[in-house]
């Protein structure tokens, strides 16, 4: 591929978008064109990374641009590897499958929805494949921008109080963190006089005010990718909109943190074993804390929530043990769960939308009306809670490998406990949401229908001091698609596991030999 191909992933996007707003209200071109386009980056990024892995011997091989054809320092550098690759991969199907639920659940009507989701996929592209630190922030910038925007326009009908203050959280903790990252990268210039990636490679491990500096950027990035102790806002913030962005924030924003922060490590610091122990007693106490945070919550993605701050704290663990295996077992978890966690938040979302509610009181034998869309949580649930033979299966056992071969026997511990306090909260929700109370112990009332009996699908609700029962319609085929395909990907990714786990490997050796990666910026 020709590298001058790269600047066109965030290009291509944006004209798309300002195409959009101007041609106005045609909800039915808008749908079209912002499917294309997504398919489209899932195409180039599906081509770079059969290219990456036909590169054989070439371990960590890159392709570099410099936009204008400017000197290096100057040019605005656009770099691919396997690592950015397959995240353009995954990023653009998670895109494709909360648009259709957008869509399918009447929450993409708004004339700026398209435009602003082409604006999300431009910045999280250009977040991917940046190799220089300034242009990293401005473009999480531009993935922020038509968050706060998508925040709202998904939101149903007029802001609730929980809607409301979750925007105002959601606001305030990225604007902080953008600064802090902004300050970060400011200090950076001003001890390294760079802010090229591929120029500071090992610049921390030698000079202390680069390491000073590049820990206030990892700081920023912890945050955004919801690291204890600075956790507790993705729970309240990600469960106050509508389904569809909740899943749709939960595999690109967190993540391109996450990205960050590995590629950070990797390049300023080169995997200085000085600091990880900081990283590996963080990331246990994420994985520790995320869990126990789920066990009183009621509301399905709220626990969702809370587990993803836990998985979260797996995932961050590969670059703390920064071995070969552990970052590439880190890199597959990453990979994984942006799959498995978008299947939940939309499997469990068909059921809020038509339902009405997430509470796991208000629900009764849901399972047995629902088959499919209980299917499929219950095989998600199954891969995030790491048993086989789904794909979080091979992410935890590897994972756990890793932390193994690294003698860090007390992450090991953390790890299982963990993995089994997950498997316990998926079948409280199982049990609430799908499976709920037996309707013959529950009163008969007039809005009970006398044949859903022991069929399912009832909803429970309050009336002054009594109880209604409500037989509810089925949730519609296209509703419960989105969420039906992911966990079918989760469990091929699970069967097929030596194929993505032999990518994360490509990927791994990117981040342990980077001499490819500045080689190409070098000669871009």
């Amino acid at each position: 591929m020709s590298p001058a191909m790269l600047p066109l992933m965030v290009a291509v996007p944006l004209v798309a978008a300002g195409l959009l707003v101007v041609l106005g209200r045609r909800i039915v071109l808008h749908a079209v064109v912002v499917n294309l386009v997504t398919a489209a980056s899932v195409a180039v990024g599906g081509w770079m990374v059969w290219l990456f892995s036909a590169a054989g011997d070439l371990p960590g091989g890159a392709v570099a641009h410099g936009v204008g054809s400017w000197p290096v320092g100057i040019a605005i550098p656009f770099v691919a590897d396997m690592l950015s690759a397959l995240m353009i991969v995954v990023t653009g199907i998670l895109t494709l499958a909360c648009t259709a639920f957008a869509y399918a659940s009447g929450r993409a009507d708004s004339p700026y929805f398209a435009p602003l989701l082409l604006v999300l996929l431009a910045g999280v592209n250009g977040a991917l494949l940046t190799g220089d630190l300034f242009n990293l922030f401005v473009f999480i910038e531009v993935m922020l921008l038509p968050s706060y925007g998508l925040y709202v326009l998904a939101g149903p009908g007029r802001g609730t109080f929980r809607q409301v203050s979750g925007a105002r959280l959601y606001v305030t903790v990225n604007l902080l963190t953008s600064t802090i990252f902004l300050a970060g990268v400011g200090f950076i210039y001003a001890s390294a006089g760079t802010v090229n990636i591929a120029e500071l490679a090992g610049a921390a491990r030698r000079d202390g005010m680069v390491a000073v500096s590049a820990s206030i950027c990892l700081l920023a990035l912890g945050i955004k990718a919801a690291v204890v102790p600075v956790h507790g806002w993705l729970a309240r913030a990600y469960p106050s909109t509508s389904p569809a962005i909740t899943a749709l924030f939960s595999g690109l924003h967190t993540k391109v943190a996450i990205y960050g922060i590995y590629r950070i490590y990797a390049l300023l610091f080169g995997g200085d074993a000085r600091y990880l122990w900081v990283g590996v007693l963080l990331f246990c106490l994420t994985m520790a804390l995320g869990v126990l945070g789920a066990v009183g919550q009621q509301g399905s993605r709220s626990i969702l929530a809370f587990h993803m701050i836990s998985q979260i704290g797996y995932i961050l663990l590969g670059v703390a043990l920064f071995t070969e295996l552990g970052l590439a077992a880190g890199i597959f978890y990453l990979l994984h769960h942006m799959i498995v966690k978008a299947s939940l938040f939309l499997s469990t979302g068909a059921i809020e939308v038509t339902y009405g509610t997430d509470r796991l009181d208000r629900f009764a034998l849901v399972a047995k009306r629902e088959p499919l869309i209980a299917a499929a949580f219950f095989a998600a649930a199954l891969s995030l809670a790491g048993i086989p033979p789904f794909s979080g299966f091979v992410a935890k056992f590897s994972l756990i490998l890793a932390a193994v071969q690294d003698h860090q026997i007390a992450a090991v511990v953390v790890m299982v406990v963990v993995s089994l306090v997950t498997l316990l909260s998926m079948l409280k929700i199982w049990s609430g949401m799908f499976w709920g109370r037996d309707p013959q112990s529950l009163p008969e009332v007039p809005d009970r229908d006398p044949d859903s009996g022991a069929s399912g699908g009832l909803l429970i609700t309050e009336q002054g001091s009594g109880t209604r029962v409500r037989a509810m319609p089925r949730v519609p085929l296209k509703l419960a698609l989105p969420g039906v395909v992911l966990a079918v990907v989760t469990l091929g990714l699970g069967v097929g596991g030596q194929l993505l786990m032999g990518l994360s490997e490509t990927a791994a050796q990117g981040l342990m030999h980077v001499s490819a990666y500045v080689e190409a910026v070098s000669t871009s």
